[in-house]
């Protein structure tokens, strides 16, 4: 109830600090149950449930002639173990205009950029896969952060430029309800073995700047990337602390995405500059890689849209990475390649959306299926039915180090 009072008091404090006093609050959200348990028995989880929690989301957002004013904020109730109330401000941000050419955005936003259809390689904000994994909306897949973002746009194009002053990381399973491949058990572990990387120094050299600059060219949009701080993942480890670590990181970019043939073409890369590990000698830290992706999404029949996408991450110093692996431990090509289908099926006077998923390695040997049945009951009212499968021929690949998590899910939202 205490935490419940402050979430309260700060939307309240925040829509009466933004919005004067002749202006109009809108104020919506939606109330949903979500429901999940997993089906492999064999799992080190501490319970058998993925999600079993009620969720209030509040979103209250006000338009003035100088600027906006904007809140989502989470009330959860969660049942799946222990019951526990929590809440998160999701979003709570100002966004105003100086002059005609530059636009500000401060405080807790959703930052997303990209073209990439669940495949995220110049986008290196914050992800939450605890969420993604067990059914939550895909909203859900995008954390929150604390950020300052400035857009400029001019005839030559738009330059876009995002401050993080605190690092933060993706939100990944803890062995609670899901497990995951720990490398310094070498095995598939629960809760027990869940190590919780310290985030990179509160100092101001450690802020996350991220820039973009897009360009409209003929049908399509091009746009430059470069991005200035860690690894999102803890992939790097401190031998004297026997911690996990999040390595520093710079990775320049460049993609184009628009209309052809009928449907979509994107196309992105990237180079990750692992500054820890230039040469490929460090074993506690990641190498550099190269990595790309083209994707191509059209409408093949009615109501009915098909995409794929294929991604290959070539890892730069390979030999030196491979001879310094453990004996009988799964190593990686040199060219890693990702697969990947999104097929999405209208029924019913566009009621029932039938969609489904797909991620396949035929190099790790790996895949990950979601599927979905969702059903718009009345305009306030809607079912979904999912499920999360998981495979994989060795423990410590991408997707083959959650194949005992495989769960169902199903939640009913209301909205308001």
């Amino acid at each position: 109830m205490k935490k419940t009072l402050i979430a309260l008091s700060i939307v309240a404090g925040l829509m009466l600090a933004a919005s004067p006093a002749s202006s109009e609050v809108y104020i919506d959200g939606f109330l949903q149950g979500l429901y999940g348990a997993r089906l492999d028995q064999d799992n080190p989880t501490a319970t058998e449930q993925t999600a079993s929690e009620t969720r209030l989301q509040l979103r209250a957002e006000d338009f003035g002639d100088k600027g906006e004013f904007f809140a989502r904020l989470d009330f959860i109730y969660d049942g799946a173990d222990s019951a526990d109330y929590d809440w998160e401000l999701r979003e709570g941000y100002l966004k105003f205009r100086l002059g005609s050419n530059f636009d500000f955005k401060v405080g807790r936003q959703i930052l997303t950029w990209g073209t990439g259809d669940l495949i995220f390689i110049n986008d290196v904000f914050a992800k939450d896969y605890r969420s993604f994994f067990v059914g939550r909306d895909d909203q859900y897949l995008k954390a929150p952060q604390n950020a300052l973002r400035m857009e400029y746009y001019n005839s030559l194009g738009n330059f876009s430029a995002v401050w993080t002053p605190r690092f933060e990381g993706n939100r990944l399973p803890t062995g609670r309800r899901l497990s995951y491949y720990n490398p310094m058990v070498g095995a598939t572990v629960g809760e027990g073995y869940f190590f919780d990387p310290p985030p990179p120094d509160s100092k101001f050299e450690n802020g996350e700047i991220a820039t973009r600059f897009s360009r409209q060219v003929g049908n399509f949009n091009t746009a430059l990337y470069f991005y200035k701080g860690f690894y999102k993942n803890p992939l790097g480890f401190d031998p004297v602390a026997m911690s996990a670590v999040y390595p520093r990181l710079n990775l320049y970019g460049a993609s184009i995405r628009g209309a052809i043939a009928g449907g979509v073409l994107w196309a992105e890369g990237g180079y990750y500059d692992s500054r820890d590990d230039r040469d490929g000698d460090n074993p506690y830290r990641p190498n550099s890689s190269v990595t790309g992706m083209l994707g191509f999404e059209r409408q093949v029949a009615s109501n009915l849209t098909v995409n794929g996408q294929w991604q290959v991450d070539y890892m730069l110093d390979h030999d030196i990475f491979k001879a310094q692996q453990m004996p009988g431990v799964y190593v990686r090509d040199e060219a890693r390649h990702l697969l990947t289908s999104r097929v999405t099926q209208l029924l019913n006077s566009e009621l029932v959306t039938l969609s489904g998923f797909v991620f396949y390695s035929p190099t790790d040997e790996d895949a990950y299926v979601r599927l979905s049945v969702d059903y718009k009951y009345s305009d306030e009212i809607s079912l979904t039915v999912g499920g999360n499968i998981f495979d994989g021929g060795h423990q410590n690949t991408e997707f083959g180090q959650f194949a005992s998590n495989d769960n169902v899910y199903m939640k009913m939202t209301y909205g308001f």
